[in-house]
């Protein structure tokens, strides 16, 4: 093992980002994205694509306060794709419906992507419903004993965060979204390891930091805290023009908490460590310690995208060869002194 090594530095944004599929995990970089997943056979199937999104190459994908509904969009489009390739392992094998016979005759070849469309649409549609104009009908029950506008906007952002949250809790207890939150954590881990500059080897993942500031669920609830603040200053008397500002203001909400969490990945001072705080609390929920499986799995995903060794030399300043064991035995007092040597210095996420 060869190592060249300058002064340890704090973490580096590397650019890549991910997200869990059903045993496995997708990783993106750039137009780039691979997903793993660990098949009933034991096997870690790995497959990458291209991926553009809609309106590629459009100047409005990186004008800020704009980009962020397209990145938002882009990522549920992905993320979609990327949960079908994972299921299709676990599918049970059946005789077709008439309902898919009808679908295949009359899209054909592009009934996946139809499909595909109308869940995500229907995604939206409920998420707007519940996370949005559900706590604006809640909070209006109770203009018979609060006549202050501004109390009551106070309470539906309330409502509107309790209510995330407890969704978040009620599908945390299901089982196989547990397998998923590990698979999550596993994907976090990976990214941590490789920001923090250290080798992405299994013993180094699983001792990185299962929260990360990038996360959607930050994202999420950025969205939650940043409608409170819109919705308390836009203010109008018809109920009805109140529920159609509320939809109208979805993507100002979007790229206003893009734009926050984009800022929160790539710096880690005080205020930046402050607004963050909260989504990596309730990271605590959507994440779990994954096992070595599942981290093999995870860096295979990032292996298919991303050159992490080319990525530590350039940001980092050392050279990691491929004699470099895969896993760090914890008795191996060399190897655990330059690990430390890398770590100083830094503190984890």
């Amino acid at each position: 093992m060869v190592i060249k090594m300058r002064k340890a530095r704090k973490a580096r944004y590397s650019g890549i980002g991910g997200q869990a599929v059903l045993e496995g995990v997708m990783m993106k970089n750039k137009d780039t994205y691979a997903v793993a997943v660990r098949k009933p056979d034991g096997e870690i199937e790995v497959t990458t694509e291209e991926f553009e999104g809609i309106l590629p190459g459009n100047a409005l994908k990186k004008t800020p306060f704009v980009r962020g509904t397209f990145n938002f969009i882009d990522s549920l489009v992905l993320g979609m794709k990327a949960l079908t390739f994972s299921s299709s392992f676990y599918e049970e094998e059946g005789e077709e419906t008439k309902t898919d016979k009808a679908m295949n005759k009359l899209f054909k070849d592009k009934t996946e992507k139809i499909l595909m469309g109308i869940t995500i649409t229907f995604s939206i549609v409920m998420a707007i419903a519940i996370f949005m104009i559900l706590p604006y009908f809640l909070s209006s029950l109770l203009n018979k004993f609060v006549r202050n506008m501004s109390l009551l906007a106070i309470i539906e952002g309330v409502m509107r965060i309790l209510i995330f949250v407890l969704y978040i809790v009620a599908i945390s207890a299901m089982k196989d979204i547990r397998r998923v939150y590990q698979y999550h954590g596993a994907e976090h881990k990976c990214i941590n390891c490789i920001e923090k500059g250290r080798p992405l080897t299994v013993h180094n993942v699983m001792r990185s930091s299962k929260q990360h500031k990038r996360c959607g669920t930050s994202f999420m609830l950025f969205v939650m805290f940043v409608s409170v603040v819109l919705f308390f200053f836009i203010r109008v008397q018809n109920p009805v023009l109140r529920v159609v500002i509320r939809i109208a203001l979805i993507p100002v909400i979007a790229g206003i908490s893009y734009e926050i969490i984009r800022l929160a990945g790539r710096s880690n001072n005080i205020i930046v460590r402050i607004i963050s705080a909260p989504g990596m609390w309730l990271q605590r929920l959507t994440t779990r310690e994954p096992d070595k499986d599942m981290v093999e799995v995870a860096i295979a995903s990032v292996e298919a995208v991303f050159d992490w060794k080319a990525y530590l030399k350039e940001t980092f300043g050392y050279e990691v060869d491929d004699t470099w064991l895969e896993d760090v035995p914890p008795e191996d007092a060399e190897a655990e002194e330059i690990v430390a040597a890398i770590d100083s210095e830094k503190k984890e996420v």
